[in-house]
């Protein structure tokens, strides 16, 4: 059966209905007729229309509820009590309460209903008997407006408390167990809490409209706004505040209001802090540009200033009242420390003016945020305690063509520090490091090849200016200059290589070559003397041709007259050794190499020896993007593709803990070479900045034969830089495991580590650069080699078989199929077949030790056949190895063969020598030599072998 309180509530619901529409009929809708023409009358127009659009759902929920209890009270045995909408949709009932609530009142704080009931006195006049009859209490000499407010605001507030009441009847009578009591009580506390609620916004807006009577027209209109509610007033509750010593101090729900004199200080309680501080009657509030300190002359005022500001700054953050609301004495919770807020600064400074949007802490900028400026720079990226910190995109606007500077870049605070890609809008781009807000340490500027004056530096910088071992390129004058560096000007040792192929050493001061140097030209001829600072040819000097003649005497030019010596010629000098001046090799004595990129191996030595910290890793080794397209778009999107540290799968500790897990040899080298091939592994982002130095001295210009020692030694030396740096690596591995260090490596065990495991890893990354330079300095004799090589292949095998004078009892001729028709003369391609397919094998590697195995191996095959003919194992002596030996490298046709041993002898490890890898490589090398023997190229039948001569 249906309880008498569920009766009640259904006569509630009938009267508050009915009540609505008369309020929408009566006072509402002729409120909404007139349209007013000044600003002012058209915000309480839209307030009203607020007002009445709220009412009419108010009215709508009310109906549904009213339905409710109609279907409960007709159908007592099918629809149980928790059907009723006061029950199963209390919250959407008591939102639809809430809204209405907020919307009245802001027409209450703005005088909406006053203001509009003056448009139509005459008809409001006429309606104050039908407005009695929806009030109570109303005196007849009220106003109008006073009428309105009530006629609005009474029956809600009525409704509500009867709610309150019928529901509080209704949980007694439905018992402790019935299965809906918790729907009662729950709506019982929603609406007991909602009728607190309507009492305390009823007040603020009461007081907020008092308040706008008490100042002037001109701060009413700065600060009014129907939506703003005054909380606390220190002319209720006096306080002071220093320094400023405002005169009046006003807190509203969305701002803290200091008024001193004619200026008005306001403070959005989003970015306000509260620090409770030590004194009883004094606390101290924090803002993103001042900080305050409120003090009261009693502990009971400070508590209530407190209290008020600290729940005024929770319900800005949460973006609406409390509800329900709190309780005198309980204290409010705690507002966050870190907030997100937006805030334009306004005194004077880098900031001025600027705007921040994003995270903040304690009044700071600090977290992920986006800084802007009124002249279009702004910045996007981390903040620490105000300051650029961490990793950010930087955009500086130029005065002309809408293009900017973008700094994609590390930042320590307020200034770029570490490794950051910046884009100009003059089209140069410049990747590498930063200090103090400058380029400094290793970092590579470029001028593309379509602008005016295309050029590449890749080297040291210092303070924001070229300091130190650097390359530059001048794509116009066709040059690129390997040396030292001051201030931005080429300053001490250098070389000076051109596209012609001619190559300048010298001293280099205030960017001229001053003093002695040697010039070597294209065709090996060799200048040694002095320069003027165009690089001519000026006093005394020597020249050294290609056949050995010599000019030693002054040198010197003229107008017209071109260049002119005086001097001794010397033709009776024997021509130079080959290792003379057509081998010449140029910087080997002038730049160390452990010197010479003390920029990239820096950084990296600097992150090992603090412990490998996640959060530095990208600043001191470089952020990993994708491909220059997404760097492009970062001018447009102000986003970085780059992969974060924290996203990866090579996290910093995930690497560390590999290391500690393959330290066997076998398995470190597969460690070692996953590493190196990973760019976004540490050693992969090393090596490939050590390939970018490498590429940008030795590629294109730099391609040229007198680099060749410099190249080669500076491929050992990373090799040796890399190995020292995942000992590093491991130190530090073994260091957070708690686990003792590995003994220092005494330098005979470093040397097999680095030749035997890690210089074959990376010299793949600069093999190319490296074998151009080798084919480079060896062309005349692999250009001899190739003759001799062409001659041969023209004789059958048997005859060159003869012509080698190799023994006949060795010739491997059952291994060929014969007719009687065949000739022994017109065999071709057969002989050693094995042999000549396994030494082809020495050009797919690269590794020197894999190459030294290939020749291993062909001599092992040679002597398989030899001891197939024989029918036995046979051991051949010196005298007919070699023989056999230069058969089997004729008809392999190996291209560039003096290239390919040269590099091998430079690059194998130092453990072969006089072992026999070395054995097999001499007796390479005196085979390709005598294929370069003038005999050799005109056919002429030498007599029997004398194997010291190849020796």
């Amino acid at each position: 059966m249906c309880s008498p309180e569920e009766e009640a509530l259904l006569r509630l619901e009938e009267v508050f209905s009915a009540t609505l529409a008369r309020i929408n009929r009566l006072v509402l809708e002729p409120l909404l007729t007139a349209e007013p023409a000044d600003p002012q009358g058209r915000e309480c127009l839209r307030l009203l229309q607020q007002l009445h659009q709220s009412s009419q759902r108010l009215w709508e929920v009310t109906e549904e509820s009213l339905h409710s209890l109609q279907r409960r009270l007709a159908h007592q045995d099918s629809v149980g009590l928790a059907s009723l909408l006061l029950l199963c949709g209390a919250d959407r009932v008591l939102q639809v309460h809430v809204e209405y609530i907020e919307a009245y009142t802001s027409c209450v704080v703005v005088q909406a209903f006053q203001k509009a009931a003056k448009k139509r006195s005459e008809y409001w006049r006429g309606q104050r008997k039908a407005l009695r009859q929806l009030l109570s209490g109303v005196s007849s000499v009220a106003s109008v407006g006073s009428a309105l407010v009530q006629a609005l605001r009474q029956p809600l507030a009525h409704h509500v408390q009867q709610y309150v009441l019928l529901l509080l009847s209704l949980g007694d009578t439905v018992g402790e167990r019935h299965p809906t009591r918790e729907l009662v009580v729950h709506a019982a506390t929603l609406f007991g809490n909602l009728e607190s609620f309507m009492r305390q916004a009823l007040d603020q807006a009461t007081a907020t409209q008092a308040l706008w009577h008490t100042v002037s027209s001109r701060l009413r209109d700065v600060l009014c706004t129907p939506a703003r509610r005054l909380l606390q007033d220190s002319q209720d509750v006096p306080v002071t505040v220093a320094p400023l010593r405002a005169e009046r101090v006003l807190l509203f729900d969305d701002a803290l209001v200091l008024l001193q004199g004619h200026s008005v200080h306001t403070f959005d309680l989003k970015l306000v802090w509260v620090d409770p501080g030590q004194d009883r009657c004094t606390f101290d509030l924090l803002t993103p540009e001042e900080g305050f300190s409120f003090c009261s002359k009693d502990p009971q005022s400070r508590m209530v200033w407190q209290w008020k500001v600290t729940q005024a700054v929770c319900q800005a953050l949460r973006g609406k009242k409390d509800f329900p609301v709190l309780g005198a004495g309980l204290e409010p919770p705690e507002p966050p420390t870190c907030r997100c807020a937006a805030y334009t600064f306004r005194a004077e400074g880098r900031l001025c003016q600027a705007t921040y949007e994003g995270e903040w802490c304690h009044g700071r900028p600090h977290g992920k945020g986006t800084l802007k400026w009124p002249d279009g720079r702004n910045h996007v990226g981390n903040f620490c305690q105000g300051l650029e910190h961490g990793f950010g995109i930087h955009l500086v606007p130029q005065a002309s063509e809408d293009k900017f500077d973008c700094y994609k870049c590390h930042w320590r605070e307020g200034s770029m520090c570490g490794y950051g890609i910046c884009e100009y809008g003059t089209n140069e781009v410049y990747k590498g490091y930063f200090q103090a807000g400058l380029r400094h340490g290793f970092g590579v500027l470029e001028r593309p090849s379509q602008a005016p004056q295309p050029c590449k530096y890749t080297g040291h910088w210092e303070r924001g200016q070229k300091s130190g071992y650097g390359i530059e390129e001048d794509g116009d004058r066709g040059e690129r200059y390997i040396g030292m560096w001051q201030a931005d000007q080429r300053h001490g040792p250098g070389v000076m290589v051109t596209q012609a192929g001619v190559c300048y050493q010298g001293t280099f001061q205030a960017d001229k070559m001053v003093g002695p140097g040697i010039l070597l030209s294209e065709d090996d001829s060799l200048y040694e003397g002095t320069f003027t600072r165009d690089l001519t040819l000026m006093g005394k000097g020597k020249v050294t041709f290609p056949n050995g003649f010599t000019l030693e005497g002054s040198f010197g030019s003229g107008p017209g007259r071109g260049l002119h010596t005086q001097g001794v010629l010397d033709t009776a000098a024997l021509p130079p050794d080959p290792s003379g001046t057509r081998k010449r090799q140029l910087g080997v004595g002038a730049f160390p190499v452990e010197s010479r990129w003390q920029g990239v191996y820096g950084p990296f030595r600097d992150f090992v020896n603090t412990g490998c910290p996640g959060d530095l890793q990208e600043a001191l080794l470089g952020f990993h993007v994708q491909n220059s397209r997404d760097l492009r778009k970062c001018q447009e999107y102000l986003c970085c593709e780059r992969t974060q540290p924290k996203d990866r799968a090579d996290r910093m500790e995930d690497i560390l803990e590999e290391l500690l897990q393959y330290r066997e040899p076998g398995a470190l080298q597969q460690c070692l070479r996953k590493a190196l091939s990973n760019s976004l592994h540490p050693l992969g982002q090393l090596l490939r900045t050590l390939m970018l130095t490498f590429q940008a001295t030795y590629a294109g210009i730099g391609a040229n034969k007198h680099l060749q020692a410099l190249a080669q030694e500076e491929v050992k030396q990373h090799a040796q830089e890399l190995w020292a740096a995942y000992r590093g690596l491991l130190h530090v591995a073994l260091q957070r495991k708690g686990q003792a260090p590995e003994e220092d490596e005494d330098a005979e065990t470093r040397a097999l580590q680095v030749h035997g495991l890690v210089l074959p890893l990376v010299l793949p990354s600069f093999y190319s650069e490296l074998f151009t330079l080798y084919l480079l300095l060896h062309e005349r004799e692999d250009s001899l080699y190739s003759q001799g090589i062409a001659n041969l292949s023209l004789f059958p095998d048997t005859k060159l078989l003869e012509f080698l004078d190799v023994q006949k009892h060795l010739w491997p001729l059952k291994d060929l199929t014969l007719t009687t028709n065949q000739r022994l003369s017109l065999v071709r391609d057969k002989c050693f077949l094995s042999a000549t397919e396994c030494l082809q094998k020495i050009i797919t590697t690269m590794d020197p030790q894999e190459k030294l195995e290939v020749l291993e191996r062909t001599y092992g095959e040679i002597e398989a056949t030899v001891s197939r003919v024989l029918g036995q194992e046979h051991k051949l002596p010196m005298d007919d190895l070699l023989p056999l030996l230069i058969y089997v490298v004729s008809r392999a046709r190996i291209q560039h063969l003096g290239a390919e041993i040269h590099l091998i002898r430079d690059m194998m490890d130092p453990i072969h020598t006089g072992g026999l890898y070395d054995f097999l490589l001499t007796a390479l090398e005196s085979c390709y030599e005598h294929i370069q023997r003038e005999d050799m190229r005109l056919h002429r039948l030498p007599g029997r072998w004398d194997s010291r001569g190849l020796w």
